[in-house]
């Protein structure tokens, strides 16, 4: 099946499940998730409609964002090293896996030095696993205070991993 046919088929069931659920089927956003993915193929899919997309790798996401049309809502859902944060602050809609304080440190001073404001998610650690990275559900109450300094970080919200 090509990705325009599959997208479709994923965008029809995101309906199906927030009508029976309730949901309006506008609050419920598709990141296409193209790590690996060659251009051809993401141009598929926004050929297809889709126009927000997922990468992992900050250089990937880079390479590919200079490519692609400016439309493209660009989402970092990897991990982001403190390192290569100054490289994507400003780049991307939403950095989908923030770990720790001192990347939100790092991120809002990169932010604070672009002149704007980075969205981000916090990333929890709900299974408690000590092969995951994130913050400890706990934790979050005992940062709340620290974190709500940060003027050029926008927190959006929490990403999670449930346990199997």
């Amino acid at each position: 099946m090509c990705i325009a046919k599959r997208l479709l088929h994923v965008k029809n069931s995101i309906c199906s499940e927030a009508l029976a659920c309730g949901r309006n089927q506008d609050e419920i956003t598709l990141i296409a998730v193209s790590k690996t993915m060659p251009e051809t193929a993401i141009m598929e899919a926004y050929d297809a409609g889709q126009r927000v997309f997922g990468e992992n790798k900050v250089q990937e996401l880079m390479q590919k964002k200079v490519q692609l049309p400016d439309d493209i809502s660009w989402h970092l859902i990897g991990h982001l090293q403190t390192n290569k944060v100054n490289k994507i602050v400003g780049e991307v809609d939403l950095i989908h896996s923030v770990d720790s304080v001192k990347l939100l440190h790092e991120i809002n001073k990169s932010a604070k030095a672009k002149g704007v404001i980075q969205p981000v998610l916090l990333e929890v650690n709900v299974a408690e696993e000590d092969t995951k990275s994130g913050f400890r559900a706990e934790e979050l109450m005992h940062i709340k205070n620290e974190i709500s300094d940060f003027e050029n970080v926008l927190i959006k919200g929490l990403m999670t991993v449930a346990p199997l």
